[in-house]
């Protein structure tokens, strides 16, 4: 028995080694595969704008972000078998141009539109040019046509062309006289008509509506809010259409300028017919629109814009408000510390009552809607940042990045307040390049451009044009202002264009400089904006540009391969 008790124990071990399970096997995990670009461009000089590493030869981009930054080997080894291949062939690359000031859409479409010889663009025709064009076009331009022509200081100071006049030479068109600058119109009586205006209206907030003495008949003089509320209305009585056909002839112009962000001052049209436009018009461009509130006698006008859809198509969005604190020291609106040259005892003035501009910052310090102030004059500017430090702490200021746009203003003994609150300083080379802006022209010293001092005070900055939209041409006159010591550095100048547009607009984590992440809009230029001889700037073009990873524009085929 003991014997048979082994055998069946020895059988039942055998067993248990025949059956066992097989162990497991053990695989290593695999390693994580790079993601494989949908387009990469190498060969090139890509500017990054980005101090710490401003250059690199390549750019990977997949889906609408962009992948990888770096040397032309280290780019090329992400491609897959399907990632399409740009040979930049030594071209520039830069981030997408920000224009962070500008006003949509474009154009004079009211009817007959005149203009004069820029040679004297600020002082402009004299009013006799102005009266004997006027008369000349009245001749043979179709009766009830609107004759719209810009002048300059000559006819805005001049007695001799107001309402009266424009009347005696054009009885039978709506005459109306405009600065390129905007601050300032010069009407006849049938335009006044149709800008449904009369003897008898009050002033609106912020406004100016000349009369003869003693509160007489309007003279057909119309500065700030009196001129741009009614002209808006105007505006707003032609079709859709015209306006969408202009706002895409301008995206068609920031495409060849390698222009992908706009941020839109929107004062043209009335609220909800920029929203239609703009849905109409599609632009392939991010578009950021800032609502720029109209007034009445009673007030400023909030509600049109809060009916507004605040995404109106797939790369717009409406955001922030603006106001218009002075004028401009042009034709001596800007309020400043001391006296207009020539002008004993006249320091320009202020838009709107101290009370109100109390309230815009009260209530922008509440809000999280950002805020815009056109500002021009250093009383102005040293009036905001008093009433911002009153009415809430440095901190939360800085938060709020409110925007100085234009910001000539900004001394050098308000500087480190500024910077302290966080202001963003917007400024617009175009408005430094003229002859009026010299104090013997009647405009003070002080608002010759500050651009490098506010750089290295630590004030954010950006470049919008408020003018020609030609980037290059803007960097161009950035970088040869009338004080050299302000003038930028062609880099400086492209990163105020682009990683401080973005900054302006709480967009730097998304777009403003070329790195891993960020959205892939970018320009590759006809000419190395960083070493041509400046005077060649603005004959700058894209050759292609990218929105979102996508090629929107493309001049010249960038040579391919697969």
């Amino acid at each position: 028995m003991p014997n048979q008790s082994v055998k069946h124990l020895l059988l039942a071990a055998t067993l248990l080694l025949l059956f066992r399970p097989a162990p497991a096997q053990i695989t290593a995990p695999k390693a994580a595969q790079p993601p494989v670009p949908d387009l990469i461009l190498t060969g090139g000089k890509i500017f990054t704008a980005d101090p710490a590493k401003p250059y690199a030869q390549a750019l990977a981009v997949r889906g609408d972000r962009i992948l990888a930054v770096g040397s032309t080997a280290e780019v090329s080894k992400l491609a897959g078998p399907r990632t399409r291949r740009l040979d930049l062939r030594g071209r520039t690359v830069v981030p997408g141009i920000n224009d962070a000031h500008t006003h949509l859409p474009p154009g004079h479409p009211l009817g007959h539109f005149f203009d004069f010889p820029k040679a004297e663009m600020i002082a402009g025709p004299s009013p006799a040019q102005v009266l004997d064009t006027l008369a000349a076009l009245a001749r043979r331009v179709p009766p009830g046509t609107w004759l719209e022509g810009e002048v300059g200081l000559a006819v805005l100071k001049s007695p001799q062309v107001r309402r009266a006049e424009l009347d005696r030479v054009a009885p039978n068109h709506p005459v109306l006289l405009r600065t390129p600058w905007g601050h300032g119109s010069v009407v006849n009586s049938a335009a006044l008509k149709l800008l449904r205006l009369s003897d008898t209206d009050a002033t609106p907030l912020g406004g100016n509506m000349e009369r003869q003495p003693n509160g007489g008949p309007l003279t057909g003089l119309l500065t700030e809010y009196a001129d741009w509320t009614p002209r808006q209305a105007l505006h707003g009585q032609l079709p859709d259409a015209t306006w969408t056909r202009l706002l895409k002839s301008y995206g068609d112009e920031c495409l060849r300028f390698g222009i992908t962000s706009v941020q839109d001052m929107a004062d043209a049209l009335p609220p909800a017919q920029m929203e239609r436009v703009v849905r109409a018009a599609g632009l392939p461009i991010r578009h950021r629109i800032m609502p720029f509130p109209m007034t009445t006698p009673r007030g400023i006008n909030h509600q049109e814009w809060t009916r507004v859809n605040k995404n109106p198509a797939p790369l717009a969005r409406v955001e922030g408000v603006k106001y218009i604190l002075d004028a401009t020291p042009l034709e001596g609106g800007a309020l400043m510390r001391h006296a207009y040259p020539g002008r004993p005892g006249w320091y320009g003035r202020l838009n709107f009552p101290v009370d109100t501009v109390r309230l815009i910052l009260r209530t922008a310090f509440r809000s999280s809607q950002p805020l815009m102030l056109h500002i021009s004059g250093d009383s102005t500017a040293s009036l905001v940042l008093r009433l911002m430090s009153e009415l809430g702490d440095d901190a939360t200021w800085r938060k709020k990045r409110v925007r100085f746009e234009h910001g000539a203003g900004v001394a050098a003994d308000l500087q480190p307040r500024a910077q302290a609150l966080g202001v963003v300083i917007v400024q617009n080379p175009s408005h430094f390049i003229n002859a009026a802006l010299d104090p013997q022209h009647g405009a003070p010293a002080a608002l010759h451009g500050s651009f490098r001092s506010l750089l290295e005070s630590g004030i954010p900055f950006a470049l919008g044009s408020d003018g020609p939209s030609n980037p290059y041409l803007n960097i161009l006159f950035a970088c040869t202002l009338a004080d050299p010591k302000e003038a930028l550095t062609r880099e400086q100048a492209v990163r105020a264009y682009t990683a401080g547009a973005s900054y302006a607009e709480f967009q730097e984590q998304q777009k403003g400089t070329l790195a891993p992440g960020k959205l892939a809009d970018l320009a590759v230029l006809s000419q190395d904006i960083f070493t041509v001889p400046l005077p060649a700037l603005p004959g700058t073009v894209s050759e292609l540009t990218m929105v979102g990873g996508k090629v929107v524009y493309e001049a010249v085929p960038v040579a391919k391969k697969r």
